[in-house]
Order: C-alpha cells, then structure tokens, then sequence
C-alpha cells in the first residue's frame, strides 16, 4: 500500500512540475514582448528600454499567475485581488519617466506604454495568449506607424523661445508678427529689463510639423538680438 501511494506521490509531484513549467513559460512569453515593446522605445533614445519594458512585463504575469493560480489551496479566494493593484501600482514607473521642462512634457508615450506593458504581461499570466500576444504586437504597431508615418504622428507642440535684446521695442512687433504669419500661437510674454539689455521669454504653440530650430537660426541672424534659444 505504502508503494502504492509512493507511486501516487510521484505523479502528482511530476505533473505539478509540468504544470508549473507550463505557468512559468507565460513569464517567459510576457517578457519576450515586453522587450520587442522596450526595443522600440530604445531605438527612439527614450529613457525606458528594454530592461525596463521586459522586467514590467513579467513581472505583471508573475504577479498575475499568483493571483490565479497561487492559492488553489485557499477556497473562495479572490483571484482578482493582485491583479487590481497591478493597475494601479504600475503608475509610479510610468510617473518616473515623465519630465516638464520649459513648458514642454515629455515622457507620456513611455509611460502610456509601460501601463500598457504591464497589461500585456497580465493578460499573458492568466493565460489569454493570443489577446496578450496580439495586444503586444499592436502596441509596437501602434507606436511605430504614430511615430513614423508623417500626417498620423504629427501634432501641435508647446515650447519656450528666450531672447536678449537691446532694442526691445522695434524687436518685439516684428517678431510677434512674423508668429503670426508662421501661425505660431503666443501663449505667454515675460518681460524682464535689466540695465543695458530685455529679457523676452515667449511660450509658444507651434503648429504640427513646424521646425523649431529653423526658427531660432532664422532669428539669431538678426544683429538686434543679443542671444537666443529655446
């Protein structure tokens, strides 16, 4: 009897470690696509690449596999209990790589990203392969054909031109009508007056497509500026 149970044993150990294996390539899966999903960003010098793409979203199947299948023992568990927190908690990576500078934000699409990373990596960890799988292939799409394809990626952006001038007054006018003609939106004049020199700092809303730096090389030639950049 006691060979018989020691047999009973050993399959029920064997198929355990079969089903475990089965659970960890889901990990497996769920990082690969994260990685394809974190190459794209790398290849755009985003601050979150592959790494960071790849360990979101296994840990997000890992965490997922858990709350499905890790407390079999336990019943009437809530298995969505750490998959809710997986949605929330993920927001403070993608806070970490969002920045404001000049007026500007940059960063969302990264952290738009790695929210959805983590998305994949779950729906990965609960065994939905071919929704985790296609979500993951889409959101590279995604990403690729907005950033690349001309008339889809290109929109509206903020941004802060500063200058030093001596002759503040006949300055200004021509500036601000050549905006107008360039069909930049002015946002917001500072003025501040030193005793030989004005500092303008103007925030501005360039239309989608518009070369910023043609701007400030177009107007640094004018020998009334003491200095721009932006």
């Amino acid at each position: 009897m006691s060979q018989v149970w020691k047999v009973l044993g050993d399959l029920v150990e064997r198929y355990d470690l079969i089903y475990q294996t089965g659970l960890f390539f889901r990990i497996v899966v769920a990082g690969f696509l994260g990685y394809l999903i974190g190459y794209e960003r790398t290849n755009r010098y985003k601050g979150a690449g592959m790494r960071t793409h790849a360990i979101v979203a296994m840990g997000a199947a890992l965490m997922m596999v858990v709350s499905k299948y890790g407390f079999r023992d336990v019943p009437n568990f809530d298995a969505s209990r750490i998959a809710s927190q997986i949605v929330s908690g993920i927001g403070f990576l993608g806070a970490g790589v969002i920045f404001v500078k000049n007026h500007s934000v940059s960063g969302l699409t990264t952290a738009a990203g790695i929210w959805a990373t983590a998305g994949v990596g779950m729906a990965i960890g609960a065994g939905d392969y071919f929704m985790g799988c296609g979500a993951g292939l889409f959101l590279i799409f995604t990403q690729i054909l907005l950033h690349d394809v001309p008339f889809l990626s290109r929109e509206p952006f903020q941004g802060v031109i500063k200058i030093t001038t001596n002759q503040y007054d006949s300055l200004i006018t021509e500036l601000l009508h050549n905006l107008n003609e360039e069909k930049i939106k002015v946002l917001n004049i500072k003025v501040g007056k030193t005793k030989d020199n004005t500092k303008v700092e103007l925030d501005l809303l360039y239309p989608a497509g518009y070369g910023k730096n043609d701007l400030i090389i177009k107007w640094s030639n004018d020998k009334r500026i003491n200095s721009i950049s932006g």
